[in-house]
């Protein structure tokens, strides 16, 4: 597993043997459209499941080229629809989340931790792939000791996915950005100004790095093990070889 100290030096890596399958939940929020985005431009994917509620204009794109199949969902406790159509992808990208202002308890425990929780548990029964990932995006700077209703929740989410996946052909992997920018042709004036504000202390990450860092870190395979975390250093270090990788692709 990487360390800290050598997260800003990552490695492009070998081209893949074939173009990945994955699943996206979330993406008409901020951070899932540029994960989505990343994803549509990536030519190491050829197939993306996006499951969502609700479809944006990014999603209308994707359709467009052939890439993108659409799968509406509402139910996010009760898989049965579907779960067996995507039995063959190699990694799930998980952006579903709210924010803390304003909800309970009860409301975010569930969409934050019984939501990914009762998909994995699906997926892991049906699972036709030796080896799959499940990347999702936690928080920075969280603590157990913590006495912040939403900081509690966030590591009973990792804790949880991280037992369901023990002992299975399932990795799960946490992203723990600081800011998130959204991408550039969706960010608004305020947005831009907070991640150039937090960008100069590397404490800023944009949705679409996200993205270009799950690929990577998909196409590593075992080179990170069930529960492995990902900060802010290192989503940014994993984009940049993601993209290093992609221009060795685009020279062929």
């Amino acid at each position: 597993m990487l360390t800290q100290r050598d997260a800003a030096t990552v490695d492009p890596i070998r081209l893949p043997i074939a173009p990945l399958t994955v699943a996206i939940f979330g993406a008409s929020g901020t951070a899932g459209d540029g994960v989505l985005k990343a994803s549509l431009a990536s030519p190491m994917i050829g197939k993306i499941y996006v499951i969502t509620r609700r479809i944006t204009s990014r999603m209308e794109e994707g359709l467009s080229s052939g890439k993108l199949e659409l799968m509406q969902h509402r139910d996010y406790l009760d898989y049965s629809a579907l779960i067996e159509k995507i039995n063959n992808v190699d990694a799930v990208y998980w952006a579903i989340g709210i924010s803390s202002l304003g909800a309970d308890q009860k409301t975010y425990g569930m969409i934050h931790v019984d939501f990914p929780a009762q998909f994995l548990t699906e997926l892991i029964r049906v699972s036709a792939k030796p080896d799959i990932s499940f990347h999702f995006i936690s928080s920075s700077d969280i603590s157990e000791q913590s006495s912040t209703m939403w900081v509690r929740e966030k590591i009973r989410a990792e804790k949880t996915l991280f037992s369901l996946a023990q002992n299975s052909n399932l990795r799960v992997l946490a992203y723990r950005p600081d800011y998130i920018g959204p991408t550039i042709d969706e960010a608004h004036l305020g947005q831009h100004l907070l991640y150039w504000f937090f960008k100069p202390v590397g404490a800023a990450v944009r949705a679409t790095q996200i993205g270009q860092a799950m690929i990577d870190v998909t196409l590593r395979g075992s080179e990170f093990e069930n529960g492995s975390k990902l900060s802010t250093g290192k989503i940014i270090a994993h984009s940049k070889a993601y993209e290093k990788t992609g221009s060795k692709f685009n020279s062929k």
